[in-house]
């Protein structure tokens, strides 16, 4: 039966269907009389209204309180009434116009699910455990609390731990959404999922199988998804009044123009043919326009509700921010080397590092044309920094820690600057050459030009701007500040940023979360609407949210808030119309003026008026 209802409800179904209609009208239209049982027509009303005969009578007893009574309910009602007394183009009209109906709103509002599939597959499938000194490979979901597990450069952390030996630093994005590789050491926490970049580590498993933290990842993305309401009906939030409404109108019009022809005209005009288009149709002028202007909207539900945001929360690595370190200062100490200088040669040392603190300095040496000299020597201390030989000097290039142990006093003007760097949330990399300090190079992430711009664009739009991010304080404060934003939540996991968006939530407000990583896929699920960064962002954020700026542009953020209020301004507009044709057709079929066949024609004009209103939404400027 399932597969029935899912043949008729197709797309060929609906053509079918529509060609008897026409098929039936041209018969009707030329004069040619056929039995009653042969009109086309009839195959439509079965092809188009089986669903909704059936869907109509079965909601009344599986459905809860008055969402008993749907829109389904009417319109099988006036197709059945209009079969019995032989009016079978009017039964057929009503069933295609609301099968078309279903359908687009069907096609605006399919979300797909692939993102909590390729979240899935981030899991690790095995583990690296150590046995009486051996190594061996074992599958992820066999590993238990408190075995030893060594864990190679470049290999995933197939469970929560702690390191027990090694030093290293791990790319632990997909949890925090930090740009910047995580340095790790004796008795700090590993993620089940980020990446060991450079050291080999050993760790004790703390947490395994559904307590890592990301299967906890993957659950909340579930969990969000299906705790979100499915979006009822236009047509069937009015259901409620509008069968009762119908009913009671018939039959006193029949009994009062002792003609049944009345009443099942009135059943007729009732039916919300033009309501049921009001909706799907402005959305899909709606998500045509967005889809012109670099936005891609993957429902319906979310267009609507993106005109009730007041809040929208910000990531910052690749939302914000661009996500891509640059150097932003380049700062010689002791008079003793120029910038290019220092430059040249930290890049020169760096050269064989693969590390993306090493990768943008090397690249910014080469985008300044400066020739790097051959390196020698080259050794890497995992997340210290590293040593090399450039010209027969010996250069050590890194973190304050690498620098203390070689020996080498850090001077009082060094530090000054560390610290004002660090307050403007920079990286640094601190130089040495033959045991002699010799500068500073930092490093920034780069904010979007447009930042600062969009949020006091949306401000004045009436919508409050927030950040949530993974980084650490001062950086996430620092960004902040320039993009406008005085609410600022620092160094939250995934789990942390879907507590911030329930408790604002909780506090009425109506969240729009922002965001580009894997990190972000449970806040995006959580929050009323998701948008996603669509050429930075990972697959995975991309599929949990509902919209996504395909060129990556916050400045289209206050052009979708303005595009959402014309839609439901449209949809509301739409209905009004289609009511008052409506109540016109109700008074025309009372005074004998139509008929069935005639009042399911006059729900064609509404139905195309709708149509033209929204085709007038695609065209307008929101800019």
């Amino acid at each position: 039966m399932d597969r029935l209802y899912e043949i008729l409800g197709s797309l060929p179904a609906l053509i079918i269907s529509g060609i008897f209609l026409v098929t039936s009208l041209v018969l009707s239209l030329i004069g040619i009389e056929i039995p009653f049982y042969l009109d086309p027509a009839l195959i439509t009303a079965l092809i188009s209204g089986l669903p909704m005969i059936v869907y109509g009578i079965t909601n009344i007893f599986t459905g809860k309180g008055i969402s008993k009574i749907s829109s389904a309910l009417l319109i099988s009602i006036a197709m059945i009434a209009s079969i019995v007394i032989g009016d079978s183009f009017a039964a057929g009209e009503i069933a295609f116009i609301m099968a078309l109906g279903e359908m687009l709103e069907e096609k605006t509002t399919a979300r797909a699910r692939k993102g909590l599939r390729k979240l899935i597959e981030l899991t690790p499938q095995q583990g690296r455990r150590i046995v009486n000194d051996k190594e061996e490979m074992v599958n992820a979901e066999v590993i238990e609390i408190d075995d030893v597990l060594r864990v190679l450069p470049g290999e995933k952390i197939p469970v929560d731990g702690v390191i027990i030996s090694g030093q290293t630093s791990v790319d632990q994005s997909i949890m925090t959404g930090e740009s910047l590789p995580v340095d790790k050491e004796i008795g700090d926490d590993v993620f089940c999922g980020t990446i060991n970049r450079f050291g080999a580590i050993d760790i004790t498993a703390t947490k395994v199988g559904e307590n890592t933290s990301l299967q906890k990842l993957i659950k909340m993305v579930n969990d969000a998804e299906n705790n979100k309401a499915p979006t009822q009906r236009i047509a069937d939030k009015w259901a409620s009044w509008l069968v009762p409404a119908a009913m009671l109108t018939a039959i006193i019009a029949g009994i009062i123009m002792q003609d049944i022809v009345v009443a099942v005209t009135v059943l007729v005009v009732f039916c919300p043919c033009a309501m049921v288009l009001a909706t799907p149709t402005a959305i899909m002028a709606a998500i045509g326009q967005a889809t012109n202007h670099g936005v891609i909207i993957k429902s319906g539900e979310a267009l609507e509700k993106m005109g009730k945001i007041d809040t929208i929360a910000f990531d910052k690595t690749g939302t914000l921010t661009y996500g891509k370190l640059e150097v932003s200062d380049i700062i010689p100490l002791n008079g003793s080397i120029s910038e290019d200088e220092l430059l040249k040669l930290v890049a020169s040392a760096e050269s064989l590092s693969e590390h993306p603190l090493a990768k943008a300095i090397v690249s910014n040496a080469k985008k300044q044309n400066l020739t790097l000299s051959p390196t020698s020597e080259f050794f890497m201390e995992a997340g210290k920094g590293i040593k090399a030989n450039v010209n027969g000097n010996e250069i050590y290039c890194g973190t304050e820690k690498l620098i203390a142990e070689k020996g080498i006093v850090i001077t009082d003007e060094a530090m000054s600057a560390l610290k004002e760097l660090r307050n403007d949330g920079k990286a640094t990399v601190i130089a040495t050459d033959n045991d002699k300090l010799i500068g500073i190079i930092a490093l920034s992430d780069v904010l979007r030009e447009n930042a600062a711009k969009t949020t006091q664009e949306l401000l004045n739009e009436g919508v409050q701007t927030v950040l949530l991010t993974g980084d650490n304080q001062q950086a996430a404060e620092h960004f902040a500040k320039q993009a406008g934003i005085t609410s600022v939540h620092a160094g939250l996991l995934p789990e942390e940023k879907v507590q911030r968006i329930t408790e604002l939530q909780e506090g009425k407000k109506k969240i729009c979360m922002i965001g580009d990583g894997v990190n972000d896929a449970p806040a995006l699920k959580t929050a009323e609407v998701g948008v996603a960064m669509g050429t930075m962002g990972s697959d995975i954020a991309i599929e949990a949210a509902d919209i996504a700026l395909v060129s990556d542009d916050i400045s289209k953020l206050p052009y979708l808030k303005r595009l959402s209020k014309a839609t439901i301004n449209t949809i509301r507009f739409s209905i009004s119309l289609s009511l008052g044709i409506n109540l016109m057709a109700i008074v025309l079929s009372v005074l004998k003026l139509l008929n069935p066949t005639t009042g399911a024609l006059v729900h064609n004009v509404g139905s195309v008026f709708v149509v033209l209103i929204a085709t007038l939404l695609y065209e307008r400027k929101f800019d």
